[in-house]
C-alpha cells in the first residue's frame, strides 16, 4: 500500500476524526473512500478510445448550434484540449 503524507486544516481533521469514530473506522479509511469515489466520477479512459467514442456518437444527436457542420473539428479539437 501507498503511504501519503497529507495536511488538512484543523477543522477538516476535527470532522474527519468525529465522522472516523461514529462509523467506527480509522480517518485513513475514510480518505481513501474519498478518494476511490473521486476516482469512479472519472473513469481512465485513453486518448484513443476517447476519439473513437466522439466520432461513434458524431451525428446521432441534436447540438441546435447552426454551425457544427462546418466547425465541428474545432469543437473536437477544444474538447480534446488541442
Amino acid at each position: 500500500m501507498y503511504r501519503a503524507h497529507i495536511r488538512l486544516t484543523e477543522e477538516q481533521s476535527r470532522k474527519l476524526r468525529r465522522l472516523a469514530a461514529e462509523r467506527r473506522t480509522s480517518v485513513a479509511e475514510l480518505i481513501r473512500q474519498a478518494v476511490e469515489g473521486l476516482l469512479r466520477e472519472r473513469p481512465d479512459i485513453d486518448r484513443v478510445e476517447r476519439k473513437k467514442r466522439a466520432l461513434a456518437a458524431a451525428g446521432r444527436f441534436r447540438s441546435g448550434g447552426k454551425d457544427l457542420a462546418t466547425t465541428h473539428n474545432d469543437y473536437l479539437a477544444e474538447a480534446f484540449g488541442e
